[in-house]
């Protein structure tokens, strides 16, 4: 500052600044004035030095045009204030945060360009019009002057916050709003986006190019809702409604016509409320760009209060007038605005301001104080009378909000440049500015997208279906054998395991369609029927049961393991479910489960069927778990934890019946199946010599099988009970997925003691590789042996070709169920035909390949049995009912004969298991023969004997 006054001006300033960051001063409207009319030039050059040293410290500042158009003065006056409402007269390199925003103060001004445009004649009817009174409406005639506004200023640009006529502040979060649902909605992220930009285009739509009286969401606007609730402006006519409502736009809309209509006469008829109004609209826009509690928290960024320069005020530029109307309508509102105004003022111009609060001010008078002094004792004392000046009762007009600061000669005298200075409040950064600003939003939109995209990349490497923001938690990715990844778990919403297999294999097998072996049908049509099934169940206002089907829909094209068992199995599932629908008021709904590749992940799954069971009441019982693994144990514990009944068609453990009372199984036991086989190696000892017998069983020590345990075990204890003389138990391994026998064959037969009878604890894959060993190797190739085993060989298809036995070997192995006995009561063939896909035109009977198996018989009755027991007395019942009711159940007519659990004993084995006794052997062209040898269909108690079950004893 070059004067002594301009220090002492700039120190008081910024002391006001210093308090304005803690507290809300009342600003006063500081005027200048020289003491003596020479002096009035260097106090507009102090007002000068004092806008410059303000814009420095980061102030917005506003200098006031020297000279405004306009007849009067207090047009003039109000032209200089709707000139305030342009941002860019605010702005400067060294303000903090972002512009200024005045939208009261343009919407004051586009009612009064919209009563300009309708001419002096408005409101009444336009001059020369030939029928001036018919159907002339002036509020309709404003309001339509006004939507070709764009209730804006006339000329005003039209970008607005960046995006042409958008009321971005609603449209922008009504869209963001739009993708967030979508994303919740487990929406693809592309969906989602798509979503709010399609939204976004539509409100821009209806709210720029579809004609009509005001922008899209216009009583939502806070100008708007400030136009409404200011007492400031007359109220509307009594008939007409005064309030805005988010929910009723139309109210709100008929109300701010009626407001606009009252304005724009107000500002017709009167000069003065014009530019009060004006002054009004600027400091409650001034307000609410310091607003504190506020969305961006600007209030607490904008540690400056904004100041107005006026370095002339004076007639021409309305400054007088506008230091009035300040002062007025200060008077007439309660609240306080952060505006401080700083004018110069000449000295013949002062006395126009009327009397001040300050008296006794004159140069001559005694100087006991210094000026500093005296100008901090006006101000205080300009704040304490600042409440009494403002009584409509005081005997004179006085301005109360006016502060005026005479300067004598002595404190505009210049100084020299060492003694000149500028002081400055402290200016350190507020924490709002620092922690919630537009980097700190900046770092906070990468965290969080880098968030979102690394719990996305998580979601989707841990489930099978995921969003970005939300994940189908029924199901679960895990490692599969071939080092790629498996869908494991309860397959709800989109989830379909059929997308999980390799492409090779969702494909029906074509040689399966033409000849009947394997399944004709694939995952994705049993999947999909299903679906279909359970849609109009949910569809049906009558009642219903669930069960899952729990089994293995994997692929493991490494390992040579196929879905073709789960194949089955869900088929004889659907088919259940197709005709219980079409047949019983109950429906089913059938829900699908995987438990991977040979069923490695079961317990995984069961984990997953128990939490769905816990949201879903309607569940009541488990079909599958075919496979005897060392986690089935762990399996069935979960789902008897969870409530659930579990029925197997396929599963032949002999222990979980016995330790288990959720367990129930259509299969024999290992145990009663090896006492069956035993029948064979009775005949197949001669007690006149020697005979020695093996267990030849797949290693299972690094895998999770335990149904070859289980048949060693019990197939070694039955041949020792026939007096065969046992040999050491050999273990072979798989090279990739492929049996190692090359070894033990040499080892066995190329000795002395070469067995006559193998029991063979394997898999069904692995009979081909064993019988061309056997068939081959010197020491077994011209010896009569006989190979004994379990029920996985019934999955070997001896007729077509495919299997075959060593020239020398006799093969006797069990079977599940016996179809041909049972195929005259039962309708299975016959439904299968009807809805089972991929059949065409071949016979279908118990003697079809895609049927020999029994799996899928054996799942179809499973489920019929379990859904009897959920629907006793035609009506679902509960979980707990269900598995009660499952010891009642007797079925006739089923695929494999009758299903009995009444004699079901808890933790014992059941009578009455189907079982087949077949016998292959290679005959002399070299293909491959079989006939049954006995055999006992489902519910048929009566034990086997050995003449019954009397073998050939070929030469």
């Amino acid at each position: 500052m070059s004067t002594e006054g301009g220090i002492e001006v700039q120190r008081q300033l910024e002391t006001l600044v210093r308090d304005f960051r803690t507290s809300e001063p009342p600003m006063p409207v500081v005027v200048l004035h020289a003491e003596e009319g020479a002096d009035d030039t260097q106090v507009t050059g102090l007002v000068a030095e004092l806008r410059d040293g303000q814009d420095t410290h980061g102030t917005r500042c506003a200098v006031a045009p020297p000279a405004q158009e306009g007849p009067t003065e207090v047009l003039r006056a109000a032209r200089l204030v709707r000139e305030l409402g342009d941002p860019k007269r605010w702005g400067n390199r060294h303000s903090i945060y972002r512009r200024y925003a005045f939208p009261r103060v343009r919407l004051v001004h586009a009612i009064e360009d919209a009563v300009r445009a309708l001419g002096t004649d408005w409101p009444g009817p336009p001059a020369g019009s030939a029928a001036p009174e018919a159907g002339h409406d002036p509020a309709q005639a404003l309001l339509n002057q006004l939507a070709r506004q764009r209730w804006r200023p006339e000329g005003a640009a039209r970008w607005h916050s960046g995006l042409p006529m958008f009321d971005m502040a609603h449209i922008l979060p009504a869209s963001l709003v739009t993708v967030l649902a979508a994303l919740l909605a487990r929406s693809d992220w592309y969906m989602a986006v798509a979503s709010g930009v399609g939204f976004l285009l539509l409100l821009a739509v209806l709210n720029y190019v579809l004609p009509g009286r005001a922008p899209i969401f216009l009583w939502l606007r806070r100008e708007s809702r400030w136009f409404m609730t200011t007492t400031f402006l007359r109220a509307a006519a009594q008939d007409r409604p005064t309030e805005v409502s988010l929910l009723r736009p139309v109210r709100s809309w008929k109300a701010i016509a009626a407001r606009a209509y009252d304005v724009a006469e107000a500002l017709k008829a009167g000069h003065e409320f014009q530019l009060q109004l004006y002054v009004l609209a600027l400091f409650e826009d001034l307000r609410d760009n310091h607003r504190r509690r506020s969305w961006d928290l600007r209030g607490f960024k904008r540690l400056r209060p904004p100041l107005l320069f006026v370095p002339g005020a004076g007639t021409n530029n309305g400054g007088i007038e506008l230091i009035k109307a300040m002062s007025d309508v200060r008077s007439r509102r309660s609240e306080l605005d952060p505006l401080l105004l700083v004018a110069a003022v000449g000295a013949d111009d002062v006395r126009r301001l009327e009397r001040s609060v300050v008296q006794g001010t004159r140069a001559d008078g005694p100087d006991q104080q210094g000026f500093q002094t005296r100008l901090r004792g006006w101000y205080d004392e300009w704040a304490r009378n600042l409440r009494a000046e403002q009584s409509p009762s005081r005997e004179r007009a006085v301005l109360p909000w006016v502060l005026k600061i005479p300067l004598p000669r002595d404190e505009l005298r210049r100084l020299p440049d060492r003694q000149r200075h500028c002081v400055k409040a402290p200016a350190r950064p507020s924490v709002a500015r620092m922690v919630w600003a537009l980097h700190t939003l900046a770092l906070v939109l990468v965290l969080t997208a880098a968030t979102t995209a690394w719990r996305a990349e998580r979601l989707s490497k841990e489930y099978c279906s995921s969003s970005v923001l939300s994940a189908n938690r029924d199901t679960e990715r895990r490692p599969a054998p071939d080092g790629d990844t498996e869908c494991i778990g309860i397959a709800t919403g989109d989830v379909r395991f059929a997308d999980w297999l390799p492409d090779d294999a969702k494909e029906p097998d074509a040689k399966a369609q033409t000849d009947g072996s394997g399944a004709p049908w694939t995952l994705a049509e049993l999947e999909e029927r299903i679906a279909r099934q359970n849609d109009e169940v949910l569809g049906d206002d009558r009642g219903y049961v669930t069960l899952v089907y729990a089994g293995p829909l994997s692929a493991d094209p490494d390992g040579g393991s196929s879905p073709v068992k789960g194949l089955e199995e869900l088929a004889g599932v659907y088919l259940a479910q197709a005709v219980i629908n079409d047949t019983f008021p109950v429906k089913l709904r059938v829900l699908v489960a995987n438990g991977g590749v040979d069923l490695h992940h079961q317990t995984d799954m069961a984990d997953a069927i128990a939490a769905y069971a816990a949201k879903d009441p309607t569940v009541v019982g488990v079909v599958g778990t075919g496979r005897d693994l060392k986690s089935s144990a762990t399996t069935t514990l979960k789902l008897r934890n969870a409530g659930l009944p579990v029925v197997s068609g396929t599963n032949s453990a002999t222990y979980l019946p016995r330790d288990f009372a959720n367990w129930f199984s259509l299969a024999a036991t290992d145990e009663w199946q090896s006492t069956q086989l035993g029948l064979i190696a009775q005949q197949l000892r001669t007690h006149a010599r020697t005979q020695y017998g093996l267990v030849l069983a797949r290693d299972t020590k690094k895998t999770d099988d335990r149904y070859t345990t289980e048949q060693a075990r019990y197939g070694g204890r039955m041949l020792d009970r026939y007096g065969f003389t046992l040999l050491s138990e050999r273990h072979y391994n798989l090279s990739g997925g492929k049996p190692e026998f090359r070894r033990h064959t040499e080892e066995l037969c190329r000795g002395t003691r070469v067995p006559s009878v193998i029991y063979f604890a394997g898999r069904v894959e692995d009979v081909d590789p064993l019988m061309t060993q056997l068939g081959t190797e010197p020491g077994c190739a011209g010896k009569k042996m006989s190979i004994i085993t379990g029920d996985d060989l019934s999955k070997a298809n001896f007729s077509q070709g495919e299997d075959g036995v060593a020239p020398n070997v006799t093969l006797y192995h069990a079977a599940l169920a016996e179809l041909a006995k049972a195929a005259r009561d039962t309708d299975f063939y016959k439904d299968a035909r009807a809805y089972l896909p991929g059949l065409g035109e071949q016979r279908v009977g118990p003697d079809t390949p895609t049927f020999a198996s029994g799996q899928t018989a054996l799942s179809h009755d499973a489920t019929q049995a379990l859904y009897w027991a959920a629907s006793l007395d035609n009506a679902p019942q509960s979980r707990a009912a269900t598995w009660v009711n499952l010891r009642t159940v007797k079925l006739q007519g089923m695929a494999t004969g009758t299903i009995d659990f009444t004699d079901a004993p808890l933790f014992g084995d059941r009578k009455g298991h189907g079982i087949v006794l077949t016998e292959v052997w290679r005959t002399a062209d070299g293909d491959s023969n079989s006939r049954v040898v006995c055999s006992r269909v489902a519910g048929d108690a009566r034990a086997l004997t050995v003449k019954e079950c009397a073998i050939e004893r070929r030469g």
